[in-house]
């Protein structure tokens, strides 16, 4: 199926949003992750299937100084 991650159209197998996170290989405790804009809780994220045509924003935090 496709969907929207960061604003580039990816094709992906069925997930939910959790599994996708770990198959991108991100670190979830310094992930928001916006779907359809709305910000989606990590306790959810195991909850919500990702469906065709899904929009997705992943923001990572950045230290600095």
């Amino acid at each position: 199926m496709q969907i929207t991650i960061n604003g580039k159209v990816e094709q992906i197998d069925a997930c939910t949003i959790d599994q996708l996170v770990r198959r991108q290989g991100l670190t979830p405790e310094a992930l928001v992750v916006e779907h359809n804009r709305r910000i989606v809780k990590q306790a959810q994220w195991q909850e919500i299937q990702l469906q065709e045509g899904d929009c997705l924003e992943l923001l990572r935090f950045v230290g600095g100084g």
